[in-house]
C-alpha cells in the first residue's frame, strides 16, 4: 500500500542513511517512520509523540502497513522518555520554539553518536541561531515546496569547533547557497522580503546586519513570485 507521504516529509527522508535506527519525535501519524521502513531505509523506528490521539493512530496505522514489530511508540515530551539507542532524530512539522526547547533539555543529544533532521514550520532564522550557538553544524540544508508554502529541511550534526552563523546566515546559511534546489530563489525572495520589513519595523543592529548581508546576494538570484514562506 501507498504511503500518503507529503513532500516535506519526503525530503526529510532523503537524508536518512539506509540501515540507520531513527527517532521520529513527533510522530503524528506514523507514515514518516512506516515508509522509511517500506523503503528499507530504517532499520528500526522509535516513534513518539507528546499527545496520546496521535499516538494512537501511528500504532494504528503500523499495524495496518505491516511494520508494527519493527516500530516502538512512546508518549514523550520531545525526547524525555524514549531509548537512547537510534542513529537519526527527525523532527518535523514544529516551530522553532519546541525544537529548541527540546535539544535545550537533551545536552546528551551532543555526544556526536547523533544525527538530526529538522524541519521548521516558522522562525526558521531562531533554530539556526541555536544551532550554531550551541555546536551544531548544518551540514546540508534544502528548500522544499509542499502546496503553496516552502519549507527548508536541516541535515544536522555536532561540531562545536564549527564557525558560528553570521545574522545573514541565520536567514540564509552556507548549506542553503552550495544546494541548487529549483526553489532556492523563490526562498530567498521571500526571506529577504521578509528581512526588510522586520528591519523597517524594528530598530536593531542585527536585523540591519542581516539584511546587508542577504541584499549582498541579491544579484545572484532573480527573485520570482511563488510560493509564500512564513519567516517567522
Amino acid at each position: 500500500m501507498k504511503i500518503p507521504l507529503s513532500a516535506r516529509l519526503r525530503a526529510c527522508c532523503n537524508y536518512i542513511p539506509k540501515g540507520t535506527r531513527v527517532a521520529d519525535v513527533g510522530t503524528d501519524h506514523g507514515y514518516l517512520g512506516i515508509w522509511l521502513l517500506q523503503q528499507g531505509i530504517a532499520s528500526s523506528i522509535i516513534a513518539s509523540d507528546i499527545v496520546p490521539g496521535p499516538l494512537s493512530t501511528a500504532r494504528r496505522n503500523a499495524v495496518k502497513y505491516g511494520f508494527a514489530d519493527k516500530m516502538e511508540f512512546y508518549l514523550s515530551d520531545g525526547v524525555r522518555s524514549i531509548p537512547r539507542d537510534f542513529d537519526v532524530m527527525v523532527c518535523a512539522g514544529m516551530g522553532a520554539d519546541t525544537m529548541v526547547s527540546i535539544l535545550s533539555a537533551a545536552q546528551w543529544l551532543k555526544s556526536g553518536q547523533y544525527t538530526l533532521v529538522l524541519q521548521c514550520q516558522s522562525k526558521t532564522p531562531m533554530l539556526r541561531r541555536y544551532l550554531s550557538e550551541n555546536g551544531w553544524r548544518i551540514t546540508e540544508e534544502t528548500v522544499v515546496q509542499d502546496g503553496k508554502f516552502l519549507y527548508t529541511v536541516m541535515d544536522v550534526c555536532w561540531q562545536p569547533d564549527y564557525p558560528r552563523l553570521t545574522p545573514g546566515q541565520w536567514y540564509f546559511p552556507p548549506a542553503l547557497l552550495k544546494n541548487p534546489a529549483k526553489e532556492l530563489p523563490a526562498y530567498y525572495s521571500r526571506v529577504l522580503e521578509g528581512l526588510r520589513l522586520a528591519a523597517a519595523r524594528k530598530t536593531d543592529p542585527q536585523l540591519t546586519e542581516a539584511l546587508a548581508e542577504l541584499s549582498a546576494l541579491e544579484q545572484v538570484y532573480n527573485r520570482p513570485k511563488e510560493a509564500p514562506y512564513d519567516n517567522g
